[in-house]
């Protein structure tokens, strides 16, 4: 079986590749995040994705790197610095939509080859009071995610509508994952045989 590596210290990263239950390792990927100011939002979080993967020192297989961040008003939102910068990013998301992009890169380490691409959903905020949103930082839940907010946590009772990949808000578009990866020669489900045969069809019925 294909060796994966997600170069990502992000749990909710890592919960979401365990969901397609093949073996996986974790490796963190410390970048540059310094980019142009000009580039389009798809075009940065590709960037960024690249980045992560290629600096994932594994001998074989294929690397996944992901980068994601909020997009409000032409406004790039990362992760907050601080609560008080939690409170200002929930504060402009509240009562408007705003776009989450994610791109991932799939290297595959043999050759070098790189699949990359970008995912982009539209989360819509209801209106939100300043004493819900001081309440929602005191949790921490904000403090690593990129908007200040965990759609798939607490956060969600924030969100009137979701309009695309659910799994993109939380960090890691798998349809585009699996797109990727199979770019790079590895079908998903080829590799999980302990399936087959389970259902009523088997393929080669």
């Amino acid at each position: 079986m294909v060796r994966l590596c997600l170069a990502s210290s992000s749990p909710r990263r890592r919960e979401l590749l365990a969901r397609l239950g093949l073996p996986f390792t974790v490796v963190s990927a410390e970048v540059d995040e310094a980019v142009a100011d000009d580039l389009p939002p798809g075009q940065l979080v590709e960037t960024l994705a690249i980045r992560k993967a290629r600096a994932a020192r594994v001998e074989e297989g294929l690397v996944i790197g992901a980068d994601t961040v909020v997009i409000c008003r032409g406004r790039i939102f990362g992760k907050p610095r601080d609560a008080a910068e939690a409170v200002a990013m929930l504060s402009s998301l509240q009562g408007t939509s705003h776009q989450v992009y994610t791109g991932v890169a799939v290297r595959r380490v043999e050759d070098g080859f790189l699949a990359v691409g970008h995912e982009v959903t539209t989360v819509r905020f209801r209106p939100v009071t300043r004493r819900e949103i001081e309440l929602y930082v005191a949790t921490g839940e904000p403090m690593d995610k990129a908007g200040a907010y965990a759609a798939q946590g607490l956060g969600a009772i924030f969100i009137d509508r979701i309009e695309g990949c659910f799994f993109n808000v939380v960090g890691l578009p798998l349809a585009k994952l699996a797109a990727l990866m199979k770019a790079c020669g590895v079908d998903i489900l080829s590799l999980r045989k302990d399936l087959i045969g389970r259902g009523r069809i088997s393929p080669n019925d």
